[in-house]
Parts: C-alpha cells; structure tokens; sequence
C-alpha cells in the first residue's frame, strides 16, 4: 500500500515507485507532479538540444552558472556533465 506523502506530491505511487529506484526526494517529487498533471508528458523525448558530452567546456560551465551550480570554477567537463545532469 502507497502511503500518503503530503499535498505537495500528486502521485504517490509514482513518487514512492521512484525513491524505491534511488531517485531524491527532489526529482521523485518533480516527476511524480509532472505525471500526475495531464498538461506534462515528462516520458516523452525533451528538446532537440545537443547531448552534453557535444558541449565545450565553456558552453557546459555557463549552463552550470545559469543553475547555480557549486564548485563549478574547478569542474572538468566530465564534472561539469555529471553536475548539470543531477540538477
């Protein structure tokens, strides 16, 4: 049984399905909500940017500016990948 995880998660089943696969809490609670809204489809395919690892590293450093990301100045590429895609 899925227990009831607060007004601020929409699907519960979903979001618990997701923390039981490793998922945060943040993101669990970001797909779940997406799921449960008729208007998202967060299954289907994002846009039509570059994979990450096609970026520059300068390209990839600005994108980590524009999310706040930590410890960004002394990433590598690799770091800087890894970071954007766990934001």
């Amino acid at each position: 049984m899925t227990r009831n995880h607060g007004p601020s998660i929409k699907d519960d089943e979903t979001y618990q399905a997701l923390r039981d696969d490793g998922a945060s809490k943040e993101k669990a609670a970001r797909i779940a909500n997406a799921q449960a809204n008729e208007n998202m489809h967060p299954s289907k395919k994002g846009g039509e940017a570059e994979p990450y690892e096609d970026w520059t590293r300068d390209a990839l450093y600005e994108r980590a500016q524009e999310l706040d990301v930590s410890g960004r100045s002394g990433m590598t590429k690799a770091d800087l990948i890894e970071a954007l895609r766990n934001t």
